[in-house]
């Protein structure tokens, strides 16, 4: 008999719909910094509320359950690593969205598997054959279908959704490792104190406070937005496995679409429906490929 669990069918659908409601608090994320942009708070403040606010409701929710038992990690300076790069992840994507709309930010941020891979190259080992070398530069191709680099379309904040997405796959593959021996609680927590302990020293010097009431309510959902987000995605494992979850993070395409017209009004243009595609269809062979092959699925999330 196998050793291996697979999930009743009922479970997965469970995880799905509960991966999806993740997608759908991440695009929250994003809606909700790119919303306190427009009424003038500064993206470093923005980051760090999303971090402070995550800060809190980890040690809300968990500490009563773990004690400082969560704070206990077997690796803190893979921790810190992996804070730091979904800071620099955040940090990027929040100040692209000033000037980008949702769906570009979030087309861009697809190419995170495409990273990956080709770092499982010397962070995990890993071999990565010519089609999915041929994936990955496929992929680049559809990013430069959105962003057309040369023409009047071209905003040189693309370049920081692409490092936002390379920091990105720097964090899953980090949190890969760590999640070998620490919880997710612990995790949540280092992300949350490390961002907190980096940004506090320079935020007094830029604070502003919102002015309007809707800017009050984005003020504290952006962080609410990713806490939930990350809860919604770990129990969602816990139902279904990668290989099963990970297509369906492309769902966050039409999340993202559908907040860019109706809240910023900011309507696709046709050269996003070239290119998104293309990206998306190279994540998705990707994932074909690793599977096939055996191995863990290359995450398609964009954590923020």
């Amino acid at each position: 008999m196998s050793s291996s669990f697979v999930p009743p069918v009922e479970r997965r659908l469970l995880g799905i719909g509960l991966a999806l409601a993740a997608y759908f608090m991440f695009t929250g994320i994003d809606s909700s910094a790119k919303w306190l942009g427009l009424v003038g708070i500064p993206a470093l403040q923005i980051v760090f509320l999303r971090y402070v606010i995550h800060l809190g409701l980890v040690a809300t929710v968990h500490l009563p359950r773990h004690g400082w038992a969560m704070a206990q990690s077997q690796d803190i300076r893979l921790q810190f690593f992996r804070a730091l790069a979904l800071l620099g992840a955040t940090g990027c994507n929040f100040l692209a969205l000033q000037y980008l709309p949702l769906t570009v930010t979030g087309s861009i941020a697809f190419t995170a598997p495409l990273f990956i891979s080709a770092l499982s190259i010397p962070m995990l080992g890993e071999t990565v054959g010519w089609r999915r070398w041929t994936a990955i530069g496929v992929g680049f191709i559809g990013v430069l279908v959105i962003v057309r680099p040369g023409t009047d379309a071209f905003h040189p904040a693309a370049l920081l959704c692409l490092f936002a997405a390379f920091s990105t796959a720097f964090y899953m593959l980090l949190t890969r490792k760590v999640s070998a021996h620490d919880s997710a609680a612990t995790s949540q927590f280092y992300v949350g104190i490390f961002a907190t302990a980096l940004l506090a020293p320079f935020v007094p010097f830029i604070w502003v406070w919102p002015s309007t009431v809707d800017g009050w309510i984005t003020f504290f959902t952006v962080g609410i937005f990713g806490f939930i987000g990350h809860q919604l995605i770990t129990m969602a494992s816990g139902f279904a496995p990668a290989s099963v979850l990970a297509p369906f993070a492309y769902f966050q395409i039409i999340f993202l679409a559908a907040s860019s017209w109706l809240i910023f009004n900011q309507p696709p243009d046709l050269w996003l429906y070239v290119g998104a595609p293309i990206v998306v269809g190279s994540g998705l062979y990707i994932w074909l490929r690793e599977r096939a092959n055996a191995r863990p699925s290359p995450p398609v999330i964009a954590p923020r």
